[in-house]
């Protein structure tokens, strides 16, 4: 395992994801539900901005490596995951939404993973399509963390709307990678 400056930020997203968990099971005379809120989402936030940081690093520096480009989508999936889990204990997010968009990232991970193993991972390749719901859900996900309203603006509402699109997004993007991997599975069937 390649140790640099992206590697590094990958493994941090990874080790904030308990702190992140953490700060909803923390005793309330130690943080307040709103202080909850906040903190959640500056984690989360911070974690987003890693994601987006590690990868320009890597390319930047030249410091792209397979283990990278492994642990990169495992430690964005990890994180979105236990964020979707705890909103849907909270009371945010339905679970039917949350299902739908985890469900995807592990239908298309392994489906990924089957296309590499067979030499076709550029049909499966991310898509400007997934980029949108990527940017949708990592937009709504801290709007329903933060949950309290700031003047008129009310981020309840707008992540939740985000989070549908996001999940609507999601079986739409899962239906065109599955249509670009059939030729590969009719074949192997």
């Amino acid at each position: 395992m390649p140790l640099n400056i992206p590697n590094l930020l990958t493994w941090g997203r990874i080790v904030l994801i308990p702190l992140f968990v953490g700060v909803f099971y923390a005793p309330h005379h130690w943080l307040a539900p709103a202080e909850q809120n906040q903190a959640a989402t500056l984690i989360f936030v911070i974690a987003a901005i890693t994601d987006w940081l590690d990868g320009w690093l890597a390319r930047k520096l030249g410091q792209m490596s397979a283990f990278g480009a492994f642990l990169d989508p495992v430690a964005d999936k990890l994180m979105v995951a236990a964020a979707l889990i705890i909103l849907v204990q909270i009371d945010r997010v339905d679970a039917i939404i949350a299902f739908i968009i985890i469900g995807r990232e592990i239908a298309i991970s392994a489906l990924r993973e089957w296309m590499a193993k067979i030499g076709a991972a550029r049909s499966v390749a991310v898509s400007v399509l997934g980029k949108i719901k990527t940017a949708c859900q990592m937009i709504a996900i801290p709007m329903l963390l933060f949950h309290d309203g700031i003047g008129p603006f009310q981020p309840q509402v707008v992540g939740t709307w985000l989070v549908y699109l996001a999940a609507g997004l999601t079986l739409w993007s899962m239906a065109y990678y599955l249509r670009m991997a059939w030729p590969h599975i009719a074949e192997r069937v």
